[in-house]
């Protein structure tokens, strides 16, 4: 039996990615966001989730990937605390479809000859479908969304 992982598909406009499924903690709907002050511009705001402030990233923006105009169907996914650094976080995406097992033949690593600055935190790239069935295969780009949140005080630094 072939191994497999779990992982959560998201869309940032018409493109699906993906994050594993260990690191998030729920996924919410979306709510108010309270802006703050001089705040770096991928840092939304805060919410009250539950009794506990939860800082609200925009992972568009933190990606460097263009608005979409929509957010009827945005999600908030809340992180787990100790993806950063145990402050509690969440990510803003456009929508999340579902969790989703993936196998390993599925999987196509990305070579280290990609120089684009995203390539840094792209884990793999998840091939779904079965051209066999005369269905075209849908590309899910697999985040490192630990390492995108890890590198944030970097990020901070060159705005």
């Amino acid at each position: 039996m072939a191994a497999s992982v779990d992982v959560v598909e998201f869309q940032l406009g018409e493109e699906h990615y993906a994050l594993d499924i260990q690191i998030a903690r729920e996924i919410v709907e979306m709510m108010p966001i309270t802006p703050l002050p001089r705040a770096p511009r991928y840092l939304t705001g805060i919410i009250n989730l539950r009794g506990e402030i939860t800082n609200i990233i925009d992972l568009r923006d933190l990606l460097g990937l263009p608005g979409s105009g929509s957010a009827e169907n945005q999600k908030i996914v809340v992180l787990m605390p100790d993806v950063s650094g145990g402050s509690n976080v969440g990510i803003i995406v456009d929508d999340v479809h579902s969790v989703i097992s993936v196998r390993d033949e599925q999987i196509e690593r990305i070579n280290d000859g990609i120089t684009s600055s995203i390539s840094n935190y792209v884990r793999a790239i998840i091939k779904i479908g079965d051209e066999d069935d005369g269905k075209e295969k849908t590309l899910i780009i697999w985040l490192d969304v630990q390492k995108v949140i890890g590198d944030l005080g970097h990020y901070q630094n060159t705005q």
